[in-house]
């Protein structure tokens, strides 16, 4: 089933009654949605209020709830605490993980990354041969730090030389900070109902971080968000440009020889990436773009 994504930009109060979100506005009820559709709800407006019962039932149906700031950076993600019934056997067996699999895992994830990334190029029509070439030269751990050499000439070519990424910064970044957010929900989401626990990582390690594995994952997807952005009229956060963002989520994709929601092809590979921890010959399929 597709889980749907939905956001709540506006002033709202938010409750629950007989198995539907409630959202008031003024006292009066705008929207309800089933609680079981939802996948992501993503609060990006000071004035929201929820009630305990949103969180509680929202848990219990493997939904996260994302809560932005003013610059649509997640400041907070609420996840379920146990989305698989053999959470503690599978939690065994990923910190487990040897170094030797760690670093192969990582290596798949950085040139599935960067191939995305010259993918993205040749679909905006700049030029994309010089990463097409350091797909290959990702070593092991990505050793030599292709990933951030990939980086520096992607965004030159992908926007102008001048164009700094800073999450910081308004326009672009935040057009390119809100359809993070949403990416990297779905990725959290996604791993926690394997049994798996998204604070830890395969390379992201900060002590802080909780999600360092959601920010492993989702690393090839950053292109698509990308793309995404830079095919939008404006650098506005309007509700057009947010709208385009969440129907990647639906987007259909190519995944295990058939199209599918990109939001169903990412749960299937954080299925395959969990075997993958303990099956060594298991080389990890990213889903391709249509």
């Amino acid at each position: 089933m597709i889980k749907r994504t939905l956001e709540i930009s506006n002033p709202a109060y938010l409750k629950v009654r007989q198995q539907q979100l409630i959202i008031e506005r003024e006292q009066e009820v705008i929207a309800q949605v089933p609680i079981e559709d939802i996948g992501v709800l993503l609060i990006s407006h000071n004035q929201v209020a929820l009630s305990h019962a949103v969180i509680q039932k929202c848990a219990e149906a493997k939904a996260v709830i994302v809560h932005c700031n003013s610059k649509y950076l997640p400041v907070s993600l609420t996840l379920p605490l146990s989305a698989h019934s053999l959470h503690t056997k599978v939690l065994r067996e990923q910190v487990a993980l040897n170094t030797v699999r760690r670093k192969q895992l990582w290596q798949k994830i950085v040139q599935a990354k960067v191939a995305e990334q010259a993918l993205t190029l040749e679909r905006l029509n700049n030029p994309s041969i010089s990463l097409q070439a350091m797909v290959k030269k990702v070593k092991s751990d990505d050793s030599t730090n292709i990933e951030a050499q990939a980086a520096q000439k992607y965004w030159k070519l992908l926007v102008h030389k001048d164009f700094k990424r800073d999450p910081d910064l308004e326009g672009l970044n935040s057009l390119l900070n809100y359809g993070y957010a949403i990416l990297r929900a779905l990725v959290a989401r996604a791993i926690v109902v394997t049994g798996f626990h998204p604070a830890l990582g395969l390379n992201h390690s900060n002590q802080y971080n909780p999600y360092c594995l959601a920010d492993d994952l989702m690393e090839p997807f950053r292109p698509w968000v990308d793309e995404c952005v830079l095919g939008l009229d404006d650098e506005q956060m309007s509700l057009h440009n947010k709208r385009a963002l969440l129907e990647l989520l639906a987007s259909e994709v190519n995944y295990q020889d058939k199209k599918q929601p990109l939001m169903v092809a990412i749960s299937l590979l954080a299925a395959q990436l969990k075997q993958a921890y303990t099956d060594k010959d298991l080389i990890l399929d990213f889903p391709k773009r249509v």
